[in-house]
């Protein structure tokens, strides 16, 4: 075959612009084509197909015109000349490449590894906070940097609290006040106050502690009375507590408008912070022939009083009292058995109940219901039975004794009734009495009334029975 070719070249030769890389323009391009579009039949999917009319010279060219194209379309990745599936040639387009080799779009690594993660985890570039975890060493001080001040080397900061004025004080010192009769705990007001800046405010506390105590219970003044005593010298000193008394006397008038009490009131709080030396013992003597108005006097004459009996023997340090569970059980029971024995002898219902109230112990009162049922068991006459029916239906329909806790002093007496009735042989019978007036009248319900035990026992029946022996209850 070779041979064939060259005997076939040395007859015909070929002149070298024909071979040329490129075509020429006008009328010998136009040929070319039309030489490249007539013989491009004769190629089947790169196989050559024999005829005598084909050349060598036109499949050179052919050849060539096709290297042409492949060599612009990979440069220009889709840009160049194409050759259609009719061998024609296709100028290019400006479509955008498609291949997934194409390197124009591609956002993967250059250099072939990595997973696409952030360059130095997220530490390197501008304005960024660095790598998680990161720990920042002190950084050292440049001192040829042109902001660079000597004397801030040895600066202290520390955060500025302002003093509180007098409107600012009075809303946030009374959440403070308020929150302690719930809890109690004086440790806790004192860490709060001594993290505000209370300044010229400082001698405001007593005075605001005090004139909230006055419209609250006795159990909240006794809380403010240890809570003046607690700051005292921690938090307060003794002239603050003076110069906060020295206001409360003054504007005695004014707390009389609210409270009417307010003298006497005031009268106890200056006597115990005598007793517990918050005030100097000289305090109330420093006000003589000083004082014009009634109800600083009163107050004064209350103070003095109660200092006199103090002498005596009368502990001011408990004039409060002590409200609530802070009270030892014993000590309830106690009052609690005093207001009975009261009552019974004024008969003053009204009274009975504000005693109680003033108690503070509502989750107490079954033990109320308990001593005085007790207290009807144990009488003799019908007086007792009576007035303590009518102070229990007072105490329910005033819903000062919750119907729980009426239940739990009833069930109590049931539980207890076996060892009553050794001290009281018509515990019994008593008992059984005084659960169906209560039932009548509305105390209690059915279902109570029906647990009411009774005992059983024996009784000789008259001759006419035989002396048969019967089990028979009340």
């Amino acid at each position: 075959m070779a041979t064939d070719c060259e005997a076939w070249l040395n007859a015909n030769p070929v002149e070298a612009d024909d071979l040329s890389d490129s075509f020429a323009s006008g009328d010998e391009d136009n040929g070319k084509s039309a030489i490249s579009n007539k013989n491009i039949n004769n190629e089947i999917n790169g196989n050559w197909l024999s005829s005598s009319s084909t050349s060598i010279h036109e499949a050179r060219l052919k050849a060539k015109a096709k290297r042409r194209l492949r060599k612009n379309s990979s440069r220009d990745s889709g840009r160049g000349d194409s050759l259609s599936d009719n061998g024609e040639i296709i100028r290019g387009t400006s479509a955008a490449p498609t291949s997934p080799k194409s390197k124009l779009l591609d956002r993967k690594s250059r250099l072939g590894k990595g997973r696409g993660l952030p360059k130095k985890g997220g530490a390197g570039g501008k304005g960024v906070w660095g790598r998680s975890g990161e720990v920042y060493e002190p950084e050292e001080v440049d001192e040829k940097d042109p902001n660079y001040d000597e004397a801030q080397e040895n600066c202290v900061y520390e955060t500025v609290v302002p003093p509180l004025d007098e409107r600012v004080f009075e809303k946030t010192v009374t959440p403070i006040v308020q929150e302690y009769f719930e809890h109690g705990d004086t440790n806790e007001v004192a860490e709060l106050l001594a993290e505000l800046n209370l300044g010229p405010m400082r001698s405001e506390v007593p005075s605001l502690a005090v004139s909230l105590a006055l419209e609250a219970k006795a159990s909240h003044r006794e809380l403010t009375s240890r809570l003046l005593a607690d700051l005292c010298g921690s938090v307060l000193s003794r002239s603050d507590m003076e110069n906060s008394f020295d206001k409360l006397l003054r504007e005695l008038p004014d707390l009389v408008l609210d409270t009417p009490g307010a003298p006497q009131l005031v009268g106890q709080f200056i006597a115990r912070a005598v007793s517990d030396q918050i005030l100097s013992e000289g305090y109330i003597e420093g006000y003589k022939g000083r004082v014009d108005c009634e109800y600083t006097r009163a107050a004064l004459d209350r103070a003095a009083v109660l200092l006199k009996m103090s002498m005596g023997g009368l502990r001011i340090d408990n004039q409060w009292g002590t409200g609530g569970g802070q009270r030892p059980v014993i000590q309830l029971i106690k009052e609690m058995n005093l207001l009975l024995k009261e009552y019974i002898l004024s008969g003053d219902s009204k009274e009975a109940e504000r005693c109680l109230r003033d108690l503070e112990v509502p989750h107490f009162h079954h033990e109320f219901v308990y001593e005085a049922i007790v207290m009807v068991l144990e009488s003799k006459g019908e007086k007792t039975f009576k007035m303590v029916l009518q102070l229990l239906k007072s105490l329910s329909t005033s819903s000062i004794i919750t119907v729980d806790q009426m239940r739990r002093g009833y069930e109590r007496v049931y539980m207890d009734i076996a060892e009553i009735n050794i001290d009281v042989p018509r515990a019994y019978f008593i008992l059984e009495q005084f659960v169906d007036e209560s039932f009548s009248m509305g105390i209690i319900d059915v279902k109570l009334r029906d647990l009411c035990p009774c005992r059983g026992r024996k009784r000789f029946v008259s001759e006419g029975d035989g002396g048969v022996v019967k089990l028979e209850s009340y």
